[in-house]
């Protein structure tokens, strides 16, 4: 009887990029996403990505999702970088690319929430975020992005 190998496929691109398609995030989309993507608590770079990608999408988003979102993102620069608290000079670019990218209210609530749980991080990220902030005010883009309670 031969051997059968059983081969994992990470599908969690898919499954987050489908929340896109989808047009609404609500609450029973972050319960599955917690229970079946991020059980391990681990976020990679690639789904770090796809979060941004959804939170940049004009999908409808539950108040839960930002919470998530927040809650990923830093767990994905905070503690599963090399030097857990830590901001590094790549992590930094990468982070600020990506709120750029979204323009969105969560991007930047990641961005306050990483630079408030960070035990260091350089200056200029620190400057770029107080900049956004002063920014994207009442008529910023971040304050036209569309939310369901």
């Amino acid at each position: 009887m031969a051997k059968q190998t059983t081969f994992e496929v990470d599908r969690s691109p898919t499954i987050i990029s489908a929340l896109v398609h989808g047009g609404v995030v609500n609450g029973l989309d972050v319960a599955w996403l917690r229970r079946e993507v991020f059980a391990d608590g681990r976020v990679s770079r690639q789904q770090a990505d796809e979060l941004f990608a959804v939170a940049r999408s004009r999908a409808a988003k539950s108040a839960d999702w930002t919470a998530f979102f927040v809650e990923k993102i830093t767990d994905h620069v905070l503690r599963q970088s090399g030097q857990a608290g830590i901001v590094g000079a790549d992590e930094a670019k990468w982070l600020i690319e990506r709120v750029d990218e979204a323009a969105c209210r969560e991007g930047l609530a990641a961005l306050a929430n990483i630079l408030a749980e960070a035990k260091r991080a350089p200056r200029w990220l620190v400057a770029a975020a107080q900049e956004r902030a002063g920014r994207w005010s009442a008529t910023g883009p971040a304050a036209t992005s569309a939310k369901t309670g």
